[in-house]
């Protein structure tokens, strides 16, 4: 389990979605084209899945959670998307062979080093492995951002251990486990946006988490809600705000 139980609705609601324009982008440098297999990793509800389908290639996209497949099953409709409950663990070397595997906003829930080490054995010798994220930069307009993060750190240590766990080694920083894997020329890309966000997303974006999802923070989601609603009157009184977020795909494949 990776702790997303019961936060599909504000995840689907008020998770930041992946652009158009860097999909397209991963796809032409990677060298993609209709028919191509690719493995959607942690695909949640079908983010990075969905969209790689209605550009042709054959997905199959993977999740433990039983929520977040049945999401991506519905979100999907008639696409021919292969999907699959389970983890990074429990791939085999039968698996694939995939042109490119995806991991958005999941890496860091994986045993990084044994995922690549197996995704060695089952991505093409001219494919790759494309780590997806969000960042949100130390702007003034994301004030929110920084307030959002004490608020939640707060309420997020009682029942956080697994994130000690999981964020060993970096939670973001990517590199090191790639540099020590088969998967060492590294290309990044970015898309940086600006949109107006409410406090109402803010709140719900924060229950998207596994740390302060309603079902972790139990009895406590509603302090929770009113420390991060005040904290946000601080910044904003009228509750409307402005993110800026640059969304990272980091394309990993082996030395030429």
């Amino acid at each position: 389990m990776t702790g997303f139980q019961g936060t599909i609705a504000d995840y689907q609601a008020y998770r930041l979605d992946y652009p158009a324009r860097l999909i397209a982008r991963l796809a032409a440098l990677a060298g993609l084209k209709p028919g191509d297999a690719v493995l959607d990793l942690g695909c949640g509800p079908g983010n990075l899945a969905i969209p790689l389908a209605r550009m042709g290639m054959a997905v199959t996209a993977m999740d433990p959670e039983p929520e977040m497949l049945a999401a991506a099953i519905s979100a999907a409709g008639d696409l021919p998307i292969r999907f699959v409950r389970g983890g990074s663990a429990d791939l085999t070397a039968a698996d694939g062979p995939f042109r490119l595997v995806t991991i958005g906003r999941a890496f860091h829930w994986m045993d990084r080093s044994a995922t690549l080490a197996m995704l060695d054995r089952i991505v093409t010798p001219d494919g790759g492995v494309a780590l997806l994220h969000d960042g949100h930069p130390l702007v003034e307009e994301n004030n929110w951002f920084t307030a959002l993060r004490r608020v939640s750190g707060k309420y997020g240590r009682a029942q956080a251990a697994h994130v000690k766990t999981r964020s060993a080694g970096g939670h973001r920083r990517y590199e090191p486990y790639l540099f020590a894997s088969a998967f060492t020329r590294l290309d990044g890309l970015s898309v940086t946006t600006r949109t107006a966000i409410t406090a109402d997303a803010i709140v719900g974006r924060a229950f998207s988490t596994s740390v302060c999802a309603r079902q972790a923070l139990g009895e406590r989601s509603a302090s929770f809600e009113a420390d991060l609603r005040a904290a946000l009157r601080e910044i904003a009184p009228d509750g409307s705000f402005i993110e800026i977020a640059e969304m990272v795909a980091l394309l990993a494949r082996r030395a030429e």
